[in-house]
């Protein structure tokens, strides 16, 4: 049955239900299965919007927080990851983050971050380092933000949220991972590049996950050359397809042809240094790796260390003498969800995205999505 949004009497405010009623799964914390809660109704305030789920890709940080290792506030509906169509405005309504009045059954993808605009980090450039941030599918289950996340067939987009529309013909399991996987590969791009330009760049991806996979195309369609480092020997051939021009196994003996000094070695030719490390695997020994490879003058981006480890032993008097940045991404700013939205626009049908979506599961199924590990990323289908 498809849902029908019914807006009460306006004497009533700006409340409003969907029928059948609006469903989260909700993660009610260590050892429990998710459970489904109904929501039948949603009270939009000004510039809020209730979009209806197509679809949403299970992100790593959805794993580390049932497999407990990132603190989360419990009962909690989980996925950041998603695209839908807007089924309801606040009064107001509400724009894009190009300045597009947003229309009903219009597709959009959305920010995993609500920042105020006001606060001092806000005014500085840093909405997504807000003092009062919010963060969809992380944020504990309260009363009026029920349908926070997107393990569901609703969610509740608070005003304030960076919305950007996406085309109609692109397959839904590519423009999901946008709204953190492309995103966030699009800041740390954007933070390597401003140390070292792109163009001409000898680039080396720690990890050919989504992240890493994302982080070869953008790279490669920069005019940078990619080196990847990844274990798995599937993921390193899906590095290739996305543009790597080498990919070496992180385990292999020194001196191996599949070692990292070998392919370095073949794909810079006489320069075999790379001067930008990105690091998305979030395994401490990749970063020490690459903070050994990276040149003279170079630049070292850490995104996937989001969990903790280890202290990372740098010497002062290396960096120094290296000319070393190291610049650390988390979350990104709306105009990242911009650029992560035109990029895969643009490229979609040049690299297989689509194809890094394994399985795709029923909303009731959520646990068996993120117990499923074949692919870079699943999906929920509400």
């Amino acid at each position: 049955m498809t849902p029908r949004v019914v807006e009460p009497p306006a004497r009533l405010g700006m409340g409003v239900s969907v029928y059948p009623s609006a469903t989260a799964m909700v993660w009610p914390g260590d050892g429990h299965a998710h459970e489904a809660v109904a929501v039948p109704g949603v009270r939009l305030a000004p510039g809020d919007v209730l979009v209806e789920v197509e679809l949403a890709t299970v992100c790593g940080s959805d794993v580390h927080t049932v497999l407990g290792h990132r603190q989360a506030q419990a009962p909690l509906v989980l996925g950041h990851e998603q695209v839908g169509r807007v089924v309801a405005l606040g009064r107001g309504g509400a724009k894009t983050t190009d300045g597009h009045r947003v229309s009903l059954g219009e597709r959009v993808v959305w920010s995993v971050a609500v920042p105020c605009g006001r606060c001092a980090r806000c005014r500085r450039g840093l909405p997504q380092k807000c003092v009062g941030l919010q963060k969809y599918g992380h944020e504990r289950m309260r009363r009026g933000w029920e349908l926070s996340g997107g393990f569901a067939t609703h969610t509740h987009i608070l005003d304030g949220t960076p919305l950007v529309r996406v085309p109609d013909d692109m397959p839904a399991e590519v423009l999901a991972p946008a709204s953190c996987s492309t995103a966030t590969v699009a800041a740390a791009l954007e933070a390597a590049s401003a140390i070292v330009p792109l163009e001409g760049a000898l680039v080396l991806v720690a990890g050919a996950g989504m992240l890493g996979l994302t982080a070869t195309a953008m790279a490669t369609e920069a005019g940078a050359r990619v080196v990847v480092s990844e274990p798995l020997p599937e993921r390193r051939e899906a590095a290739l397809a996305f543009g790597a021009v080498g990919v070496a196994d992180p385990r292999a003996a020194a001196g191996s042809p599949s070692g990292l000094a070998s392919v370095l070695a073949k794909a810079g030719g006489r320069a075999p240094a790379p001067t930008i490390a990105l690091e998305l695997s979030g395994n401490p020994s990749a970063v020490r790796s690459l903070l050994g490879a990276v040149d003279v003058g170079g630049v070292l981006v850490l995104v996937g260390s989001v969990c903790p480890g280890p202290e990372l032993g740098i010497v002062p008097e290396q960096l120094v003498r290296r000319l070393l940045t190291i610049r650390g991404v988390h979350n990104y700013a709306p105009r990242h969800l911009e650029q992560a939205v035109r990029f895969l626009a643009e490229t979609w049908q040049r690299y297989p995205f689509a194809e890094q979506v394994g399985e795709t599961f029923p909303l009731a199924e959520v646990d068996r999505a993120l117990a499923a590990t074949t692919h870079p990323r699943v999906a929920v289908r509400p």
